[in-house]
């Protein structure tokens, strides 16, 4: 039986993390991932894109998307020990957005500090994504010990502000 996890305690998970795996189908109904960077404002995933990839174009075609964070796993003073990574996985909604209806820390955070000028703006778009539903989550909230035991070590969180 999985365990029970707060909300928050998944959000601050996210929050701490920059890298993710983006799920989205195409038009020909095939499942398709990519790698991404996101920033979480308002409970809320946000990744920046060219206007022209293929993710956008999915999105644009299906807005259910699935998304998988991965939180690396160390033992401390040994780290040559291999341990999975924990991770957080799930549904959402997708929109394109311009990158001027985003707030300006969004952008700033998106683009780490970076200044685009405006030639570079009107290439861009902005992906934001709403999680729906639950968070599946392993291995987060609990005892790297715990892992061992795949039972123990999946969780659930209902998806809410966070």
């Amino acid at each position: 039986m999985p365990l029970h996890l707060s909300s928050e305690l998944v959000w601050e998970a996210l929050r701490k993390e920059i890298f993710a795996v983006l799920g989205v189908v195409s038009a020909k109904g095939e499942a398709r991932t990519s790698g991404i960077v996101y920033a979480v404002f308002d409970s809320k995933l946000y990744i920046v894109t060219g206007q022209d990839t293929w993710k956008v174009r999915h999105i644009r075609q299906n807005p259910h998307v699935s998304i998988t964070v991965t939180i690396p796993k160390r033992i401390p003073l040994m780290p040559w020990i291999k341990i999975p990574a924990a991770t957080i996985t799930f549904s959402g909604t997708a929109s394109i957005l311009d990158p001027k209806q985003v707030g300006k820390s969004v952008l700033h955070s998106l683009l780490r500090g970076l200044e685009p000028d405006e030639e570079t703006l009107a290439t861009m778009c902005v992906i934001e994504i709403q999680p729906v539903g639950e968070f599946v989550t392993y291995g987060v909230g609990i005892p790297l010990m715990t892992m061992r035991h795949p039972e123990k070590a999946r969780g659930r969180a209902p998806v809410v502000s966070g």
